[in-house]
């Protein structure tokens, strides 16, 4: 039996790794992003796939995506190692 192959984790959690810019700069290409709506307390209260004009981000915001993104796989690699590992 296959086991659960999901888990859930939170709007923030998933922006706080960086892989959300990473996934955008990578949608901007085909003229999508997927927008995360913030409420004046900062919980995520939307996220939905938008068509949008950009094509890619700003220097500053190239530089800190990817510094975070470093530092999640930094965090993560054993775990990720081991998650991909044949069975």
């Amino acid at each position: 039996m296959a086991k659960n192959m999901n888990k859930k984790v939170s709007w923030d959690s998933f922006r706080a790794t960086g892989l959300l810019w990473f996934i955008n700069r990578s949608l901007h290409l085909f003229g999508y992003a997927i927008t995360v709506v913030v409420d004046d307390k900062g919980k995520v209260t939307d996220a939905y796939p938008a068509k949008c004009k950009f094509r890619g981000f700003d220097y500053k915001s190239e530089e800190k995506g990817f510094k975070r993104v470093t530092k999640f796989f930094g965090k993560n690699w054993e775990r990720l190692l081991k998650e991909c590992k044949d069975e």
